[in-house]
């Protein structure tokens, strides 16, 4: 009778530890999966973050785009100020042929205004100079916005206001009206301008 006994016991006890093994595992599968969803969700709300990041960073651009050009406007709708887009517009065309994508490696000139470094870096000592808190990057001469921007701080620091002034100067720096090797620049650029207006 006593080995009965102890015999049931050892079975209840073997049974018992089966179940509690096997819940245990039931549940550890139920983590595991669990964590597995929660590691998903995590990703996929890190990706939204990203995309939300980005699309704030293109809603910025694009505003700052767009104040730009009603700024452009508001200046420049004017019969002087219509001048100054159309120079713009003909040292765009002899620089780049109005292309915003142009390079030039060996003078690591960019985009539609051919942009080097030493001109961005110009800029911004004009910027610090006239205490404003606008300054700009390298990357910026891709943008043709911001490239204009910063043809337009240019000239009227060094106060050009003829066409020439304004294409010698651009192609020689500040003392270009004065240097001799701009002047086929200047004729180019005048070209360009004849052939614009005489489309009109």
């Amino acid at each position: 009778m006593n080995s009965v006994k102890f015999f049931l016991i050892i079975a209840m006890l073997f049974l018992s530890s089966i179940f509690v093994i096997t819940t245990v595992v039931r549940y550890e599968n139920k983590i595991s999966k669990l964590e597995t969803i929660i590691d998903t969700l995590n990703q996929e709300i890190e990706c939204n973050n990203s995309m939300l990041d980005f699309n704030n960073k293109y809603q910025e651009e694009l505003e700052h785009q767009l104040d730009s050009l009603q700024k452009r406007y508001r200046i420049f709708n004017t019969e002087p100020g219509n001048d100054f887009i159309d120079i713009m517009n003909a040292i765009m065309q002899v620089e780049s042929s109005g292309n915003a994508d142009a390079y030039n490696k060996s003078e690591d000139a960019v985009g539609i205004l051919q942009i080097r470094q030493c001109m961005v870096d110009d800029i911004n000592r004009i910027q610090k100079r006239k205490n404003k808190n606008i300054f700009y990057t390298y990357d910026d001469r891709w943008c043709v916005n911001k490239s204009s921007e910063m043809f337009e701080i240019f000239c009227k620091y060094y106060g050009l206001e003829t066409g020439e002034q304004i294409a010698r100067c651009w192609n020689g720096g500040p003392r270009g009206i004065n240097n001799p090797y701009t002047l086929g620049y200047w004729n180019k650029v005048e070209l360009e301008l004849e052939e614009s207006y005489a489309s009109r």
